[in-house]
């Protein structure tokens, strides 16, 4: 699948804007604060309605205007051709379509276009606290398999109701609290041992991958470990909850599950959060992603289309050659506001002044 075309109508500082793409790279240039960024968002918007950025609705309207459209037209392997549009309203909910056809739900619309973004911000996967690393396998798992999607909002559910059961007892449990207790807490093990299953087994299918990316970007080789191995799923999330319960009365919060859980990340036999050099940092962040790229193209025999938003200017002259070398198949779409390597080679160059395409 390839993106062949974005439409951009008040969206983010464009006006009224298209884009025509290729199949395999798309270098976007441009001057910081043109656009160049605000591309590449409106693409990974349309694969998840949300914006990588963690941009809020009402900024993504240029400003003045009451709606934003966005449009892209892809074409399957096979031919045939998908239109999606998407219009986001100042106030209201969004509407969107595929095929001209109205989406009841947003989780309708993802697989239907699969888009893999790395930005500068993407450092914290390494760098960040725990929720960062939890949310990076949590979006590989979605875009791996759909039905992961309603599975962590409806545990993000239980786990709210159930902290707030915890909060509302005041520290200690009445008889018909502890009943409801017991309900919330069978869900909440149901749905934890799900997720828990599935971040295992992503994480194992990943590890090699990771190693493979960071050695191709670094040119050398280098024992990179990726561990997920909560203490919980030892003894089963049910008999955890069952032993964390007094504290979790008395502290008012749910203290053990997936939504505490930490993925440690490990270079040359350390910790990479606290012991690597931000160049390292950087680069095995991106062969995280690049990893977990290929592996939603191998699992759902669907390519993702590849964004690397500005990356090549925090990459040293090296890692960038090596990145451009070794870059997957399939749709590429590069942003930059450095002068292109030598060893880049697109299909095609935009070029963006203000919000406008000059070449």
């Amino acid at each position: 699948m390839i993106v062949e075309r974005l439409e951009l109508t008040d969206f983010r500082n464009y006006e009224s804007a298209a884009f025509d793409l290729t199949a395999g790279v798309t270098a976007v240039i441009g001057k910081n604060g043109q656009g160049k960024t605000n591309l590449a968002e409106a693409l990974a918007f349309l694969a998840t309605l949300t914006s990588f950025r963690g941009a809020p609705a009402d900024a993504l309207l240029r400003s003045g205007a009451e709606a934003a459209i966005l449009r892209a037209t892809l074409r399957e392997d096979d031919g045939r051709e998908i239109l999606i549009e998407a219009e986001l309203p100042r106030t209201g909910r969004n509407r969107v379509q595929v095929n001209r056809q109205k989406l009841q739900r947003t989780r309708d619309l993802l697989g239907v276009m699969r888009v893999t973004v790395f930005a500068p911000d993407d450092l914290v996967v390494v760098k960040g606290g725990p929720g960062d690393r939890r949310r990076f396998l949590d979006d590989a798992l979605v875009a791996l398999r759909t039905s992961y999607d309603p599975l962590r909002l409806e545990l993000d559910k239980v786990v709210r109701q159930r902290n707030t059961l915890l909060k509302q007892s005041g520290g200690r449990l009445s008889d018909e609290a502890a009943v409801t207790l017991d309900v919330w807490d069978a869900r909440f093990a149901e749905l934890g041992e799900q997720l828990g299953y599935a971040r295992a087994t992503l994480v194992a299918r990943c590890q090699p991958m990771v190693a493979e990316a960071y050695e191709q970007l670094a040119g050398t080789a280098a024992p990179v470990e990726l561990v997920y191995e909560p203490a919980w799923r030892n003894s089963g999330l049910g008999a955890a909850l069952a032993v964390s319960r007094d504290d979790d009365v008395r502290r008012g919060v749910s203290t053990v599950g997936p939504h505490r859980d930490e993925v440690e990340i490990g270079l040359n036999g350390l910790p990479a959060r606290t012991h690597a050099s931000q160049g390292e940092q950087r680069t095995l962040a991106l062969a995280m992603r690049l990893a977990a790229h290929r592996l939603v193209a191998e699992r759902t025999e669907s390519t993702p289309v590849l964004v690397l938003d500005d990356v090549l200017s925090e990459l040293d002259p090296d890692r960038a050659t090596a990145l451009l070398a070794n870059l997957p198949p399939g749709q590429i779409v590069i942003t930059t506001a450095s002068p292109l390597p030598p060893a880049a080679e697109p299909e095609r160059i935009i070029e963006i002044a203000s919000g406008a395409i000059v070449a």
